[in-house]
Formats: structure tokens, sequence, C-alpha cells
């Protein structure tokens, strides 16, 4: 039981996963600052000059009931910035990589497989009737 945990701990899987899950904390704090501190502003701008954003109070007064679509439309941005960098660091090299790996392995595929033992012994075994049965008509 220990056994099988050791190599799945030592696979290098758990310490990739643990490496991207530190920077994908990080990069998250990096958008959120980005869209909190560049975007929000630019957003809230297009509301007007005294606006809390661009968006509508459901009750006129109450902060609570104001319904934010610059808040939303903030957090695709933030999802689109996140998913481009994710498929253009990692996902697409990974690709890449793999790609070549394949072409690698195909490449040294070339060459012809053995052929199974049974076959073999077939193959043998048809040929050997063939020559028994040319020499009995002769």
């Amino acid at each position: 039981m220990f056994k099988g945990f050791r190599d799945f701990i030592m696979r290098g899987n758990v310490i990739e996963l643990a490496i991207a899950v530190v920077i994908g904390g990080a990069f998250t704090a990096l958008v959120g600052a980005f869209t909190e501190n560049i975007v929000n502003p630019v957003i809230a701008s297009a509301g007007g000059v005294d606006a809390a954003g661009v968006g509508f109070p459901i009750r006129p007064g109450n902060e609570a009931t104001f319904v934010d679509f610059g808040a939303v439309l903030t957090a695709i941005i933030s999802f689109l910035i996140t998913a481009a960098v994710v498929y253009f660091v990692f996902v697409l090299p990974m690709n890449r990589a793999k790609e070549r790996l394949r072409a690698l392995t195909s490449a040294g595929d070339s060459e012809e497989e053995p052929t199974p033992v049974d076959t073999a012994l077939l193959t043998e075994m048809r040929d050997l009737l063939k020559d028994l049965a040319a020499r009995d008509t002769r």
C-alpha cells in the first residue's frame, strides 16, 4: 500500500500539481489587481461621472440593490485573460511537445514488428505440407 503511494508521490505529478497551484494563485492575484485597478475604472467611467459603475439600482438610494454589469464584465475579462495565458503558456507548448515526442517515437516504430510465434509456426507447417504434397504428386 505504501509502495504505491510512494510511487505516486515520486512520479512527479504531485510536485507539478503543487507548482501549478502556487503559480495559479499568484497569477490570479495578478489578474485580480489588473482588473480591479485598470479594467474596473475604465468600465466605471463609461457609466458617467458620479456613477458607481455600469449598472442600475433596483431601489434608488439602496446600494445593496445596485445591479453592477461592470463587475460581470470585469469577471468575464479576467476569465478570458486567465484562460488565454493558461492556453498560450501551458497547453499549447505541452501539445507541441507531445506532438514532437509522438513524431520521434513513431519514427522509431517504422521497423517491422516481429511475427507472432503462432503465426510463424502455422506458416512453417503450411510450407511443410505444401512440400509433402508436392513430393506425393511426383
